[in-house]
């Protein structure tokens, strides 16, 4: 309530512009318009969103739909005393799939993705595009004229806004989000290594039962269904770098089956063995349950679940889970609660002596491919959430792979595969049993599920700008149950608890000081920049030897010229003849066109011949060794020098910049940059335009001076001697006088980090032969 969104024009003027400080028409790029809302409120036949709905089942609800295995066994491991409390913990599941995964969700947390992309760093993203939350501040006024930087204003007494002053006025409120979210992203990646493990695990017990015709005490015993159970694992990890394209279009057949059949033996067994269990749909047993201290049964998925929207529009992964999912699921809990009624000492094998004879090992087998399918799930949602860490700061630089040419999300971390691999055998082969991973597993969900609430609270009032009324519903209905089940978790960490409680403290350090030693130099970069007035004393030569040639020279610092170009001249008297300063820089938005990737300015006179272009990236994008990144460089930069000299009148603060729109009479009658294409050579400059505009009565020639003509000549001459990519090899150090803890984190762990991790060349993709590093060292 109480909201002010912006005004149509002001919408309709974002991502459109070219502007040196003045401002021309421009018609927004296909890119941008590709970009936009791709994945909210598309119009789609009935048919293609039946499409889009069966194809979800393979990506999003592997992991929830391999759930029946496990689930029962985790809530009775000591075996079950009175067939009551089997249908008191029925009772549990089926308002626990009903009040998390469908309602909460399916129905809400879907709805609150950025463009698409879900997961917890996706959120975060999102809030920081409506409140300056981001603790490291390198957001420029130019980002948020971006095609996809949507956000709004509010109205100075609504509820929202007066949560943004608080939020903003407040740092620790900023680090306390700021930490829970990488407390949620740390549980996720835990839940990422046990989540594949109890699902191969239980999919590989059904080898070892003596029903039917298997004898227990052969060869295939427990030993052997770790080891079976560990080779798949292996196997599985080992072609992540393949990719699942070729066999992905598997994955949602495979699921389908798996539903159709845990389903139909629900009903199967409903009809043979008791149908009494039927009662448990009152939540009168809900009570019951947990007054007999029960254990709280994990359902995992939801997180996963939430973190693969972005493949699929909300109505279809809605869809599905209501057609599908949940009807199956429900039944196969009811059909194998129905079988426990009449034998409750076969708890421990459950799901598979459950299934009729006939169809045993036919079952069998689609249940191992959906928990691979389901393993698959995970994995690849955990490979989104790091990606999305290391463009928000909050990870340890990793390569990062695309594994397919034709969908995006589809990506592949070598280091986090094996890391993943070697943890996911470890509690595999450690635990050897469903019950203590599955407490493992229970406790991670819990608390993912607690901090999505908070977050989604953020979200209701800062995005949404929901009434506080269903605020206070949401909040209190979601923590009355995520609560109980908390309290529950609690006394299962000595029980296998223990295990998400490790991995996601070694994740969340290694995140947390990750983006506290960032945060550090970004605050020293912009201390000890360099300050305009040095540049300009020292004269057009800078004071040096000029080298033909183009110098690329690195830095975090999005706008000034950084310390490192001041420590190389100081060392080295020479630089090249043109300069230019990059800044490559992540923005909290999904996606940045590539019309709009790139902003650029002069730093000094023309005569300095020194440039600040800054790359701007959002957390789905990739910096690939094929984006042609040089060159679209030169391109945008002889562009701008074209559109600078349209504009002889404005000496002061050229800007160039495909993220903005003015509405200024005279520039209607300017070229449309889209619409020119303009060649460079030492001997001449030849501009196109299109047919269908015409400039006036100025022709190309009045339109560029000879001045300009012989600066873009330089240029041109400069980039065809050489480019060299200047970047800083720093080593980063606590002051002596710093406090321990300091030292510590500084000295240490981000510098062992640093070691560990990629280093720029590796990222920005920069070809060895013409690389150069630069180190210093940097006292914080």
């Amino acid at each position: 309530m109480g909201s002010e969104v912006k005004s149509d024009e002001d919408t309709d003027n974002k991502g459109q512009v070219w502007f040196v400080n003045h401002k021309f028409d421009h018609l927004v790029d296909e890119e941008a318009e590709r970009h936009s809302d791709a994945n909210v409120k598309n119009r789609l036949s009935a048919l293609l969103l039946m499409r889009f709905a069966f194809k979800s089942l393979g990506v999003v609800y592997g992991d929830l739909g391999t759930s029946p295995m496990y689930v029962l066994y985790n809530t009775f491991p000591d075996g079950i005393k009175d067939t009551e409390d089997v249908i008191d913990a029925l009772s549990l599941i089926i308002y626990t799939l009903t009040i998390i995964p469908l309602i909460k969700y399916v129905l809400i947390v879907c709805r609150a993705n950025d463009n698409g992309q879900g997961g917890t760093f996706a959120l975060y993203s999102l809030l920081c595009r409506h409140a300056k939350l981001r603790t490291i501040p390198n957001q420029d006024r130019s980002d948020e004229e971006l095609t996809t930087y949507s956000h709004s204003t509010f109205h100075e007494r609504s509820h929202a806004a007066k949560t943004k002053r608080w939020l903003e006025k407040h740092s620790s409120s900023k680090i306390v989000l700021l930490v829970l979210v990488l407390v949620g992203s740390s549980m996720v990646i835990g839940d990422g290594i046990l989540t594949p493990a109890i699902s191969v695990l239980s999919a590989a017990g059904g080898v070892k039962l003596d029903y039917p015709k298997v004898d227990n005490k052969s060869i295939l015993n427990e030993k052997a269904v770790v080891l079976v159970a560990v080779a798949i694992l292996v196997v599985l990890f080992s072609v992540q770098h393949f990719g699942v394209d070729k066999v992905g279009w598997l994955f949602a057949p495979i699921v389908f089956v798996w539903f159709l059949l845990i389903g139909g033996i629900g009903i199967i067994n409903i009809w043979k063995y008791d149908s009494s269990v039927l009662k448990a749909f009152s939540p009168v047993h809900v009570y019951w349950f947990f007054r007999k201290g029960h254990t709280w049964p994990s359902l995992g998925g939801t997180e996963a679940l939430f973190a693969d929207v972005c493949q699929f529009p909300v109505l279809s992964i809605q869809i599905a889970f209501a057609t599908v999912v949940y009807p199956c699921l429900l039944l196969a809990y009811i059909g194998q609660a129905a079988y426990l009624m009449k034998k409750p000492d076969h708890v421990h094998d459950v799901f598979y002596r459950s299934i009729p004879d006939i169809i045993y090992w036919p079952v069998f087998v689609v249940a191992t491919a959906a928990a691979v399918v389901a393993s698959q799930a995970t994995i690849s949602a955990t490979f989104s959430l790091i990606k999305q860490a290391v463009a928000l700061g909050c990870f340890p630089r990793v390569k990062v792979m695309h594994t397919s040419k034709k969908y995006s999300s589809h990506i592949y971390i070598p280091e986090i595969n094996w890391i993943l691999m070697i943890l996911c055998v470890a509690v595999t082969a450690g635990f050897k049993n469903q019950h203590q991973i599955g407490n493992a597993c229970g406790f991670a969900v819990v608390i993912v599920m607690l901090v999505t609430t908070l977050i989604m609270i953020l979200i209701m009032l800062l995005v949404w700008r929901c009434h506080w009324i269903l605020v206070l519903i949401f909040t209190v209905l979601s923590l009355l149950v995520e609560g109980t089940y908390f309290s529950a978790m609690i006394f299962k960490i000595h029980r296998g608890g223990w295990v998400p409680l490790v991995i996601a403290a070694a994740f969340f350090i290694s995140m947390s000081v990750w983006h506290y030693g960032t945060m550090k130099r970004h605050q020293f970069e912009l201390q000890s920049k360099v300050p305009i007035e040095w540049i300009l004393v020292l004269g057009p030569s800078l004071g040096l030897v000029r080298v033909p040639g183009v110098g690329l020279v690195y830095s975090e610092l999005a706008n000034g010229v950084p310390h490192i170009f001041a420590h190389f001249i100081t060392n080295l008297p020479a630089i090249h003849s043109v300069v230019i300063f990059v800044c490559v820089k992540y923005i909290p938005v999904y996606a940045v066109p590539e019309g709009e990737r790139f902003l650029v300015k002069r730093v000094g006179p023309k005569s300095f011949h020194m440039f600040h272009c800054v790359a701007r990236y959002g957390y789905k994008d990739l910096h690939k060794r094929d984006d042609e990144f040089e060159k679209n460089l030169f391109e945008n930069l002889f562009r701008f020098m074209r559109l600078e000299s349209l504009m002889d009148s404005c000496m002061a603060s050229e800007v160039y910049s495909p993220c903005d729109q003015g509405d200024s009479k005279d520039d209607a009658n300017l070229p449309d940059p889209h619409k020119v294409t303009t060649t460079f050579s030492p001997n001449s400059i030849v501009s196109v335009v299109s047919p269908e505009y015409t400039v006036r009565t100025m022709s190309s020639s009045q339109m560029i001076s000879q001045d300009e003509i012989d600066e873009l000549e330089f240029l041109t001459n400069s980039r065809d001697t050489g480019v060299v990519h200047i970047l800083g090899k720093t080593v980063m150090m606590a002051r002596r006088d710093s406090e321990f803890y300091k030292k510590i984190l500084i000295d240490y762990i981000f510098t062992f980090l640093r070691k560990i991790c990629r280093e720029n060349n590796a990222i920005f993709y920069c070809p060895r032969e013409c690389l150069l590093n630069v180190g210093q060292v940097i006292i914080v």
